[in-house]
C-alpha cells in the first residue's frame, strides 16, 4: 500500500543491475507498445530507463511509464529494502519518464524532488504533486555522500525543461532523452555486455523522429558536455553507453548538424502503378550514373518514421505522387509536413507527379518546397495518364541532374 515502503523488513532478491559504484539500473522494458507517441513503430520495443544511486543519501534519477510501476518498485526495493529514497531527480518530464512520480511520492512521502523551474511547472500541471523540492539551475550541486552530482540545463533537447545530471565521482552522465534510442534491452544493459547492432539504426530513427527539429539546441548541449570526463552515458532509452561513447557522440553531432551521406531517397505515392513506374525509371538512371545509395519508399506502404530517418541519412531526396481530388496525394502531403516540421538543412530535392484530367501534384510539391527550403535540382516532371517515351527521357534527366549535384560534393 502507498506509504508503507518504510515498513518492509527485508530486501527482495536483487533485480536491479549495478552499473558502477553503487549506481544501479532499475528501468523496465516495454514490448507491448507498437507505436511510440502513437506515431513511430517499435519493432524491437522500447526501454524506459531509471537509475538508483545507493549512497548515504539515496537518489532516484527519472522514473518509468506508470504501467510498469509494480515491476519498477520491486527493483528499487530489491536494492534498498526499507530505506527511504531521499531525492527524485527529474531530468525530463515527458510522461514515459515522469509517469510514476505520483506513486513514488505516495510510497516515499518525504522524498525531495529535484528539478529546474520549468520542471516544477510541469510536475504541478501533470500530477499536482507538492512537497519539498530543490530547484536547480546551471551548475548547481548536490552531494549524496560519496557521489557528487552537478546539474546542467539543456533546454529543447527535446522539451524546454530538459537537463542532465553529471556524477562527478564516477563520471556518469544521466542524460535524459539525449543519446537515447528505440529498442528494448534484451537481458543486459551495458553496451560492453550486449550485441548493440540493432540500436544504431534505431538511434538514427529515434533522433530523426523525436529530436530532429532541435539541431541547434543539441549542438549547444554537446558543447556544454565536451569538457566532462564521461565514463558512462545513462540515457532514458536504450543501452547504457560505456565502450561506444565516442560513436554515440559522433552520431548525435552529425545528425544535429544535418550532415548526410551521398545517396538518394525516392519517396513516391501511387494509385495504379503509373507514378511508381516513374520512380523506378529515376532509380535505374541514378544507379547508372554511379549513385550507390538509393532507397525507395512507397509512402502508403512504409511508415513515415523510416522515410524521415533516411532523409536524415542521405543528401538527395526525390518525391513524386499523383494528383488526388485536385490536391497532392494525401500520404505525400503528410510526409512533407513531417519533414517540414523538422527543419532539415542541406538537402537537394527533385520532384515529379502525374494526373489524368486536372494537374495539381507538381504545383503543390513546388509550393511545399518553399517551406522545406531544400535546394531544387533538375526540372520537375509532370506526366499525363501514363509513361511515354518522352517521360522516360525526363526521368533520366532528373536522375542525372541529382547525380551530378551529389557528385559535385565529392572531394
Amino acid at each position: 500500500m502507498p506509504g508503507k515502503a518504510n515498513t518492509i523488513n527485508h530486501k527482495e532478491e536483487n533485480t536491479g543491475m549495478e552499473i558502477k559504484g553503487k549506481v544501479h539500473y532499475v528501468g523496465v522494458n516495454d514490448r507491448n507498445k507498437t507505436l511510440f507517441e502513437n506515431l513511430w513503430p517499435l519493432p524491437y520495443g522500447v526501454s524506459y530507463n531509471s537509475y538508483l544511486i545507493d549512497d548515504e543519501m539515496v537518489a532516484l534519477v527519472d522514473t518509468v511509464d506508470v504501467c510498469y510501476f509494480e515491476v519498477y518498485l520491486k527493483k528499487i526495493r530489491s536494492i534498498i529494502g526499507d530505506r527511504p529514497i531521499n531525492y527524485l531527480i527529474i531530468n525530463h518530464m515527458e510522461p514515459d519518464h515522469s509517469g510514476s512520480i505520483s506513486l513514488i511520492k505516495q510510497y516515499y512521502p518525504n522524498i525531495v524532488i529535484v528539478g529546474n523551474k520549468k520542471t516544477f511547472d510541469m510536475v504541478e500541471g501533470f500530477y499536482g504533486v507538492g512537497g519539498e523540492r530543490y530547484v536547480v539551475g546551471e551548475g548547481d550541486f548536490l552531494a549524496l555522500g560519496h557521489h557528487k552530482l552537478r546539474f546542467s540545463l539543456i533546454p529543447m533537447v527535446h522539451w524546454p525543461e530538459t537537463m542532465v545530471t553529471y556524477d562527478e565521482t564516477e563520471g556518469i552522465l544521466f542524460s535524459g532523452d539525449a543519446f537515447g534510442c528505440f529498442g528494448a534491452l534484451n537481458g543486459g544493459v551495458i553496451d560492453a555486455n550486449i550485441n548493440t547492432d540493432i540500436y544504431w539504426d534505431e538511434m538514427v530513427r529515434y533522433y530523426s523522429n523525436i529530436v530532429g527539429k532541435y539541431g541547434a539546441p543539441v549542438q549547444k548541449a554537446l558543447q556544454k558536455l565536451q569538457t566532462l570526463k564521461i565514463n558512462a552515458i545513462c540515457s532514458t532509452h536504450g543501452p547504457v553507453w560505456t565502450e561506444e561513447i565516442p560513436r554515440v557522440l559522433r552520431i548525435y553531432d552529425r545528425l544535429s548538424r544535418y550532415e548526410a551521406e551521398e545517396g538518394v531517397v525516392i519517396a513516391y505515392g501511387t494509385m495504379y502503378g503509373n507514378t511508381a513506374e516513374m520512380a523506378e525509371a529515376i532509380a535505374e538512371e541514378l544507379s547508372k550514373q554511379g549513385i550507390r545509395n538509393i532507397v525507395m519508399h512507397n509512402v502508403s506502404h512504409t511508415n513515415h518514421s523510416y522515410i524521415i530517418a533516411d532523409v536524415f541519412k542521405y543528401r538527395g531526396l526525390i518525391v513524386g505522387c499523383p494528383t488526388y481530388n485536385t490536391q497532392m496525394y494525401p500520404e505525400m502531403e503528410a510526409l512533407l509536413n513531417k519533414l517540414s516540421a523538422r527543419e532539415i538543412k542541406g538537402r537537394y530535392m527533385g520532384w515529379f507527379g502525374s494526373f489524368t484530367w486536372a494537374s495539381a501534384a507538381v504545383k503543390k510539391i513546388t509550393e511545399f518546397n518553399d517551406k522545406l527550403k531544400f535546394e531544387p535540382v533538375g526540372n520537375p516532371i509532370e506526366m499525363k495518364h501514363s509513361m511515354k517515351s518522352e517521360t522516360y527521357v525526363q526521368c533520366k534527366e532528373l536522375a542525372k541532374a541529382m547525380a551530378d549535384r551529389l557528385k559535385a560534393d565529392r572531394k
